[in-house]
């Protein structure tokens, strides 16, 4: 399964003065926004995550539930523009590095780096720019239009690309995120709420039932640890 997103997020520019109009008695996006992050340990408290090490085992399956087999990813992240991932899986096992700019990937079936071009460089810009902690704290931003197009929904709209959007589904019980795909079955406390276990589907590759094996966040990451090329060209799951 190409590329399992854990709790893939959105873009913003901070403004309420675009949208959908609000039916009576329906919150904005921004009162939505502020709700969801309260949920999530507070606002101070996300944006005080400066780097997150976060490792994720996945069992695959394709539209017909039939298994495809075992993924396991690391995301590796630096406040605000440093991305590390590193991936084994079946017919999946890849490396990319980012930095907000420019990048390199080891692509699927080789053991060399390359630079990020095309659509690779277009895939490692939206995944940065949806990564949760950014998206959870995406008024603070100022690239994002915050609306509400629905009751407990919360739509992000880069003010570079209006086409560019995402939404999230907040469940109203909780006020944490539901949307359904990915859908988050449970959460645990890590310096804040973090994903431990989803469900992520998608109409070209299936459906991956993911779990968390490690979590931590502040550990002084360094962005020429994530910079590195692996000598044999291979995923870095462990620290060395």
């Amino acid at each position: 399964m190409r590329r399992i997103l854990p709790f893939a997020t959105g873009v913003i520019f901070f403004s309420l003065l675009i949208g959908s109009p609000l039916r009576a008695g329906q919150d904005s996006g921004l009162d939505l926004l502020h709700k969801m992050q309260r949920a999530l340990g507070g606002a101070n408290r996300i944006e005080a995550i400066r780097d997150l090490d976060w490792t994720v085992r996945a069992n695959t399956f394709d539209h017909a539930g039939k298994a495809i087999g075992q993924v396991t990813k690391r995301t590796r992240w630096i406040r605000p523009n440093y991305l590390r991932l590193d991936q084994v899986g079946p017919g999946d096992t890849y490396v990319l590095y980012f930095d907000g700019v420019s990048g390199w990937e080891v692509p699927p079936g080789s053991t060399r780096a390359i630079g990020l071009e095309g659509q690779e460089l277009q895939f490692a810009r939206g995944y940065l720019n949806t990564f949760m902690l950014n998206i959870w704290v995406a008024d603070r931003a100022g690239s994002w239009l915050i609306t509400s197009p629905a009751p407990n929904v919360i739509r992000l709209s880069s003010s570079a690309n209006r086409a560019d959007s995402y939404e999230i589904k907040l469940d109203p019980a909780t006020w944490l995120p539901a949307d359904p795909n990915p859908r988050v079955m449970e959460w645990q406390e890590v310096a804040g709420s973090f994903p431990a276990h989803e469900v992520n589907s998608h109409p070209d590759d299936g459906s991956a039932d993911i779990w968390t094996e490690k979590i931590v966040s502040n550990s002084g990451l360094k962005p020429e640890a994530l910079r590195a090329t692996p000598p044999d060209g291979r995923p870095v799951l462990v620290n060395h």
